[in-house]
């Protein structure tokens, strides 16, 4: 299998403050390249101000110019081209030769990775659940589930279901690094922790459900484009008429963190090859994104009830790509947040790290939490349920707690 070439991806950063950093990707071609990349920019807490994709089919040049974060930990440019260069295919694959080991490549993307199961017990205090998601993000450990609950004197009892970027979880000394910086956060609060790996029975359990309330079902998922100010509403066209091979996708919306990821990971679902690609923010504010795509069969997308489905799909990716509400249980107040999982099974990063860093800037604590995937119609989505706590309204109603998740979410902030 041919190693991928360090010069598949240059960074360049920028030498004053506020300026774009430019990352150019030259590597050989897959069907969902951008979207691997535009998840792990996402990842890196980067935000794509303007972008320019080309590719023969065989071979692409990507240019993303990005801004970091204007507080939290510096950008770590080095692990970020590291994951970039994971997510470009080998030279060889661009050869048309090597096709065992091109076989052997798709075997080893197509392995699961090992779920590990992180338990540890501490005393509750406001913030506790941010703070550890946050060191398990830093870590680069994935959280797939995890169950919260909180005791009536005062203890939290949490279970994490982890994958490692890294694949080194199975090591003592991964194992080691990851309660050491746990323990540094929590202190002497901490009283158990422990990392095992996930028995079989439990990772089968990590699947899609459909076991979400039938009311909970329809009132996040049952949406329609008029909720959006009509000056404010995406606006997703097809024309055939530009190009005598490619099919002109054009797009005109406000900008909200992850735009590219998901407008990439919609066109991956539906197996649409970009050609050529150029997107920007206006001085308005808005983005503009122009795609000449084709079908995975290289033709154009000729259908009308095609080209209905995928504009209808990207309006709705842009305007509203996850799904927030909160609800009343009797006496209980959960919180509701629901995102799409692309049909290769990543759900959209950094979700729990925002809900739990909007809770604790509102001073709301959070009694019990779980993560789980539900088929909701025909897709899979991963939900959030958070408990809040009794006195969550001492500090936000339910309005201004959906406020602030959302903008979170959405990188209004």
């Amino acid at each position: 299998m041919g190693i991928p070439c360090d010069d598949f991806v240059l960074i360049r950063q920028s030498e004053n403050a506020g300026d774009p950093t430019v990352i150019t990707v030259n590597c050989p071609d897959k069907t969902g390249l951008g979207c691997d990349l535009c998840r792990i920019i996402l990842v890196f807490g980067l935000s794509v101000v303007r972008g320019d994709i080309s590719t023969d089919g065989k071979w692409c040049y990507i240019v993303f110019w990005v801004l970091g974060r204007t507080t939290g930990a510096p950008t770590r440019w080095g692990l970020l081209k590291k994951r970039l260069l994971g997510a470009c295919p080998a030279a060889s694959s661009a050869s048309g030769l090597d096709s065992y080991y091109r076989q052997e490549e798709l075997l080893m993307m197509e392995q699961k990775p090992q779920v590990f199961l992180l338990k540890f017990s501490c005393y509750d205090r406001m913030g506790l659940l941010h703070d550890v998601t946050r060191v398990l993000c830093e870590l680069e450990l994935i959280i797939r589930r995890v169950k919260v609950s909180t005791t009536p004197d005062g203890k939290v009892m949490d279970l994490f279901f982890l994958t490692d970027t890294r694949e080194l979880l199975h090591t003592n000394l991964r194992k080691e690094e990851t309660i050491d910086e746990l323990r540094t956060v929590l202190g002497d609060s901490m009283t158990s922790c422990d990392i095992e790996p996930a028995s079989e029975d439990i990772a089968a359990c990590l699947q899609a459900s459909s076991c979400l309330p039938p009311a909970i079902a329809e009132e996040m998922f049952n949406l329609e484009l008029s909720e959006e100010p009509p000056g404010e509403s995406p606006s997703v066209t097809m024309d055939n008429s530009l190009s005598p091979a490619h099919t002109l996708i054009q797009i005109l919306c406000p900008d909200h963190k992850g735009l590219l990821y998901d407008i990439m990971r919609t066109l991956k679902d539906y197996n649409i090859q970009i050609s050529y690609g150029r997107f920007y923010a206006n001085r308005h504010g808005r983005f503009e994104i122009d795609l000449f795509v084709m079908q995975k069969d290289g033709k154009k997308i000729i259908d009308p009830n095609k080209q209905k489905t995928l504009c209808d799909r990207l309006r709705m990716e842009v305007f509203r790509p996850l799904r927030l509400t909160v609800v009343s249980r009797g006496p209980d107040t959960e919180l509701l947040v629901a995102n799409p999982v692309e049909l290769s099974g990543k759900g959209r990063p950094l979700v729990f790290y925002d809900i739990t860093l909007a809770l604790k800037l509102l001073h709301t604590r959070i009694f019990l939490a779980e993560i789980g995937r539900h088929v909701i119609g025909d897709r899979e989505w991963e939900v959030y349920r958070i408990l809040l706590g009794d006195d969550y309204e001492s500090f936000a109603s339910k309005g201004k707690i959906i406020e602030k998740v959302t903008k979170m979410l959405m990188g209004w902030e």
